[in-house]
């Protein structure tokens, strides 16, 4: 081969990788009815959508999205011009130039596709699946009769074993598309029907699908692309969200953090399903207070992992000011001792042996009623508190002492809110006092209450509406008699 031969041929390996780097797509979607003037193309991210083009209507509801670029293979979404939420999904698998026409919901039994076997697959995977939750629906309301019963149950049998088959045999058939492979990364465990503990066997073997040796996450059969489109998958969001916020939603926090270090274990050294999993979980940890003792979770995840240098994309700032955080919340975790406090009450003296401690009561509990005189909340509850620990005067044992500590640097606000108003507690305040209170017990605002036993022990850091703290005393005392 002469050097001009070669040189030429080298050429065209260069256009053609070229060529083939800037792919051209087109995407044309007709969606009969529809009257957005504009479209958006966009992809998954948790539970967002990340905008990547656009297309304006021309006729009859047509939207055609076309250019030089080669699409990563995934599940993509269709959105309106409002942006708040997909009219629905589509796959780019293969062909990147396709028709789609539909109607404006984009309905998949309304579904034609030219051009794209995968998102014909995928669609008419959706519209049987549609077909027999409709038949479900109806074979529900006939189980309700007694006449229909007998015939609704074999009907529900059928469906059911029809439906199995039909699965097997599009999921897990030759030449999975993309679509049904993410799906099977993400499917749902199943019970087995003599299963004694079904609730406990479901949550051990959640995540078995996406781990398994021969098709999940860690198989020589998912390749970085692959990967990369689960991340952008809804599959996975809906999966990780409802496991976290359904499935553990009671769950204590000593349940949760196990939970958290299996799957952590699981996903090993991926570092990208590392970050999408603790990126969406450890910002609602945070200060919550949805249930209590969740706090317990984020420091764990801080502890355990962040601050381990297991978070390798996280900046040194956010470090910082996770570790001043962990520091301040861990001091008042549930089971944690209370620091004792020693405060000066209206006197104000200076000398700390005029000075009250907040532990050293005979009652089984303080609750330690952190509160400011200008905050409406504050005034309602602390008179709510003060009705409560004046009916409980000649109760044989009103097993608790307040400590309030009013939250008001102005001192002589504090104390003519007290002169005008009914608060027949051991009431602190001012800057006579031993420790920095809102470090020593993580108090970000007023009101917040925290409730001490016996051995002052905190049992109780989140801030109990005053109904609740008899109810929440007498369960602490069935569950540690």
């Amino acid at each position: 081969m002469t050097y001009k031969r070669i040189l030429i041929l080298v050429l065209t390996l260069l256009l053609a990788a070229s060529q083939a780097a800037a792919q051209t797509y087109d995407l044309t979607f007709r969606l009969a009815g529809a009257e957005d003037s504009i479209m958006y193309m966009a992809r998954h991210f948790r539970d967002q959508l990340l905008l990547e083009d656009s297309a304006r209507r021309t006729t009859n509801g047509t939207y055609r999205f076309r250019g030089k670029r080669n699409w990563p293979r995934g599940i993509y979404a269709l959105v309106g011009q409002s942006r708040d939420k997909a009219i629905g999904d589509f796959t780019i698998d293969g062909s990147q130039r396709f028709t789609l026409e539909a109607d404006a919901k984009l309905t998949p039994s309304t579904v034609k596709v030219k051009g794209c076997d995968a998102n014909r697959r995928m669609f008419a995977y959706l519209a049987t699946l549609d077909d027999a939750n409709r038949r479900m629906e109806d074979i529900r309301a006939r189980l309700k009769d007694p006449a229909t019963r007998a015939k609704a149950e074999a009907d529900e049998q059928a469906l059911v074993g029809r439906m199995d088959a039909f699965e097997r045999q599009t999921l897990y058939g030759e030449r999975p598309i993309l679509f049904f492979r993410l799906i099977n990364l993400c499917r749902e465990a199943k019970v087995p029907e003599d299963e004694p503990h079904p609730a406990q066997y479901y949550r051990k073997h959640y995540w078995d699908c996406l781990f398994d040796p021969q098709t999940g996450l860690h198989s020589t059969a998912v390749d970085e692309k692959m990967r990369t489109a689960l991340l952008y998958s809804p599959n996975l969001y809906g999966k990780l969200n409802y496991f976290f916020y359904a499935q553990l939603y009671r769950a204590d926090s000593d349940t949760i953090c196990a939970e958290i270090d299996r799957l952590a274990a699981r996903i090993g050294d991926d570092t990208a399903m590392l970050r999408y999993v603790f990126d969406h979980i450890e910002p609602r940890y945070f200060r919550s207070t949805r249930n209590i003792g969740w706090d317990a979770v984020w420091c764990h995840l801080a502890s355990k992992y962040y601050l381990k240098g297991r978070c390798p994309w996280v900046t040194e700032g956010t470090l910082h000011n996770m570790r001043y955080n962990y520091n301040r919340i861990s001091k008042s975790l549930i089971g944690a001792h209370g620091q004792e406090l020693w405060m000066a009450d209206t006197n104000q003296s200076p000398d700390p042996k005029d000075w009250i401690s907040s532990h050293r009561f005979p009652t089984k509990y303080v609750i330690l009623w952190f509160w400011d005189p200008d905050c409406h909340h504050c005034q309602e509850q602390s008179a709510e508190l003060a009705s409560l620990y004046d009916s409980l005067r000649t109760a044989p044992d009103r097993r608790f002492e307040v400590y309030a500590v009013g939250y008001e640097s102005d001192v002589d606000k504090w104390k003519r809110y007290l002169r005008e108003h009914h608060m027949p507690f051991v009431n602190v305040g001012g800057t006579n006092v031993n420790v920095d209170y809102q470090e020593a017990y993580n108090v970000h605002g007023a009101p917040t209450m925290i409730i001490l036993n016996r051995r002052r022990d905190i049992i109780m850091n989140k801030t109990l509406p005053v109904k609740g703290i008899i109810p929440f005393l007498d369960n602490y005392e069935k569950q540690y008699p």
